[in-house]
């Protein structure tokens, strides 16, 4: 009987946060379209291969919604929650959306991607895990990872140089279908619409949980931290969908780079973080993940499908785990 008062006058606000989250949704998917089209129209016109672009702009653009979670936070005086919104992001980053691509279209990836710059986000991880032994990242430890994030932007930016001139997959460019103003509008407005649709997705969806009786702790382990990375996911799956497999594993390279080493570079300068709520399993589940995917990539060069499964199996074990730690 006391439940009747609340689904009466609550419903009408219930269905318009249902239609604000399908409206987002659709923002997302067709910002990813928008981001692809000028991140491969770019990449063709100025002859730098795609994973390049998939580094620098696409990944920088599709992790703004972690930056302004975690900057929030750390002005906020909750530094904890921006270090858990960045290692929940890189997991699903690496695990769910390259298995979900991955299950699409299976997922090219360069010798030197394999070589350079998986391996570079392996450091990151490992770099973090190493912070987090005694509980904080310091001031000093920001300027670390800020440090290492432009010794990444240096590498990533020399090969694009050594490269110019070839085309998205490093083959010679034969044809320049898109000019470069057209280019950047399509990068701007896509990237436009991932950070407001990805906004509007996260406030609605997680105030659609809290309607229905869902626990804050458990829509911070879950909406939240998939909310966030949602731009990754769309941009990701269809850059896979038409091929762009540069741009695809590109975005989650350079996102999880970016978010350890920028993102909580930035959040440490301004509050020292003193972590609490981060586990050890959270930390190693981050580490194996990107390490999973590198022995995937020394295979043949591929993530297969059924490589993919697995990947996206492993994400959902972890947040069965995490729901049932805080039930």
């Amino acid at each position: 009987m006391q439940m009747l008062p609340l689904f009466t006058f609550a419903a009408p606000q219930l269905w318009l946060q249902v239609v604000l989250f399908v409206a987002g949704v659709v923002i997302v998917l067709w910002g990813a379209d928008r981001l692809t089209d000028g991140a491969v129209g770019l990449a063709e016109r100025v002859g730098v291969p795609q994973i390049v672009i998939g580094l620098t702009i696409v990944s920088i653009g599709t992790s703004m919604p972690e930056f302004f979670v975690s900057l929030m936070s750390a002005i906020n005086g909750t530094p904890d929650l921006a270090v858990g919104n960045v290692v929940g992001s890189n997991i699903f980053n690496t695990a769910f959306i390259v298995g979900v691509a991955a299950m699409i279209c299976p997922i090219r990836i360069l010798p030197a991607t394999v070589k350079k710059d998986m391996p570079f986000a392996i450091v990151s991880s490992v770099v973090l895990l190493a912070m987090c032994f005694d509980s904080s990242v310091s001031r000093v430890d920001a300027l670390l990872l800020l440090a290492m994030f432009g010794m990444f932007m240096y590498i990533t930016l020399k090969g694009a140089r050594a490269n110019f001139g070839q085309g998205p997959d490093g083959c010679s460019v034969k044809k320049r279908a898109m000019a470069v103003s057209r280019s950047v509008t399509l990068l701007v407005v896509g990237l436009a619409c991932l950070v407001l649709g990805s906004n509007v997705f996260v406030d609605n969806a997680s105030a659609i949980a809290a309607n229905l009786g869902m626990s804050e702790a458990l829509i911070g382990l879950t909406i939240v931290a998939c909310g966030t990375s949602l731009p990754e996911l769309a941009t990701t799956v269809v850059a896979a969908r038409r091929g762009n497999s540069g741009i695809a594993i590109g975005n989650v390279l350079g996102s999880n780079v970016f978010n350890i080493l920028m993102i909580l570079g930035l959040t440490g300068l301004i509050s020292p973080m003193d972590i609490q709520g981060i586990t050890c399993v959270d930390l190693g589940a981050l580490l194996l993940s990107i390490v999973v995917l590198w022995l995937f990539s020394f295979t043949k060069y591929r993530v297969e499908r059924w490589e993919g499964a697995l990947l996206a199996a492993g994400f959902l074990g972890y947040m069965a785990y995490l729901v049932s730690q805080a039930a």
